[in-house]
């Protein structure tokens, strides 16, 4: 009798015990799906965004939206009254060509601010014209900026601090070959190793990233900037011929290479003699831009051979499969992929839309919970 009693409660107790671990489970289910539901209904009412906040462009993702601004980082201000006059595509029209009571600036430098009150602007502004409409007087935006990974602690807290002011609800900083990495679908989370290689418009990042996170990572403040400066540098040198930042940029992007093409271009050239003091008019080919850029080149192909010297045996061999990904503006530049591959001997990859992979990578963090874990608000 106490036997069939005893064997009786047994049963009870396990049926228990399952009925528990049900609804236990239910509950917890339940918990992820309010937690998904609240998850979209803070989307809803907020406009969170991605930014790359470039010293060539700034470009902003919005959470559910994908990319939908890319400006150069470029603001007009009246000296006189401090008030902001152009910020973006208006301001680039401007520059080189405002009266003296205007200034076009630049408000960052290799990769950091250098004008806090001009990049606050700047960021509020684009900020705005990325915003929902509908949305403009609820929530503030969470914001994921991507930032070169050289970058000192009080020059990251200066963007973090000028994001906030700017209206952003919290601000969370991510370097920039890891967005690049993310961004162009590298993968990152595996055992395996990845070479990214972001060649901006005053930094240029490249990293060996494995497991998630970065194994090696060099920053040179040496980027499309110095490119373009390089070119007016060679006007001034070769055909004593003036010209501006402008149209040294819209040179370097018509006949600019970093290898032998197939066939070379020509193009000319309208400028201010330094001789005469007249405007003057040349003709130059892709040829000379080469040997224009040759030594802003020669540091970035020494840098990624400095860092794949470092990089550890087993990621080295996984290199040879993967090789090297570029992304960003300097991508664009002809035969950059020939001229890397022709010095690391490893197969050169170029991104898809490059300008736009780190700005994608910051969205999917956005959009992808598990990189908030690895990537903690700062």
């Amino acid at each position: 009798m106490f036997t069939r009693w005893l064997k009786n409660r047994r049963l009870e107790d396990k049926e228990s015990k399952i009925k528990a671990l049900h609804y236990e489970g239910m509950a917890n289910g339940e918990f992820r799906i309010k937690e998904r539901n609240m998850v979209k209904f803070m989307r809803f009412f907020s406009n969170d965004m991605g930014i790359d906040l470039g010293t060539a462009n700034t470009c902003v993702f919005v959470s559910g939206k994908g990319v939908v601004l890319m400006e150069p980082s470029i603001v007009t201000i009246n000296k006189t009254t401090k008030e902001v006059v152009a910020v973006g595509n208006e301001a680039k029209r401007m520059l080189g060509k405002t009266p003296t009571n205007i200034v076009a600036m630049k408000p960052m430098k290799d990769g950091v601010i250098a004008d806090f009150e001009a990049c606050g602007s700047m960021l509020k502004y684009f900020i705005e014209q990325a915003k929902n409409p509908k949305h403009r007087f609820v929530l503030p935006p969470r914001i994921v900026i991507a930032v070169p990974s050289g970058i000192t602690s009080v020059e990251r807290r200066a963007v973090k601090e000028t994001a906030l002011k700017a209206g952003a609800r919290v601000v969370y900083l991510v370097e920039e070959p890891m967005a690049a990495a993310i961004g162009v679908e590298m993968p990152v989370s595996e055992p395996c190793g990845s070479f990214i290689l972001d060649i901006g418009g005053g930094t240029t990042e490249m990293a060996v990233i494995s497991l998630g996170g970065i194994v090696l990572t060099k920053s040179l403040r040496v980027a499309g900037n110095e490119m373009d400066e390089a070119i007016i540098d060679y006007m001034k040198k070769k055909y004593n011929l003036l010209i501006g930042e402008k149209t040294a940029e819209e040179i370097k992007i018509r006949i600019g290479s970093a290898f032998p093409l197939d066939e070379e271009l020509t193009v000319e050239v309208n400028g201010r003699s330094l001789v005469e003091g007249l405007p003057k008019m040349i003709k130059i080919n892709s040829e000379e831009i080469r040997e224009a850029l040759k030594d802003t080149l020669s540091q970035i192909s020494n840098a990624i051979r400095d860092i794949l010297e470092e990089t550890p045996p087993e990621l080295s061999s996984d290199l040879i499969e993967k090789g090297v990904t570029i992304a960003g503006g300097g991508a664009l530049l002809k035969g950059i992929d020939r001229l890397i591959s022709h010095e690391t001997k490893l197969p050169v990859i170029v991104a898809d839309d490059p300008l736009k992979a780190v700005v994608r990578g910051t969205g999917r963090m956005l959009e992808e919970a598990q990189y908030f874990k690895q990537f903690p608000q700062e």
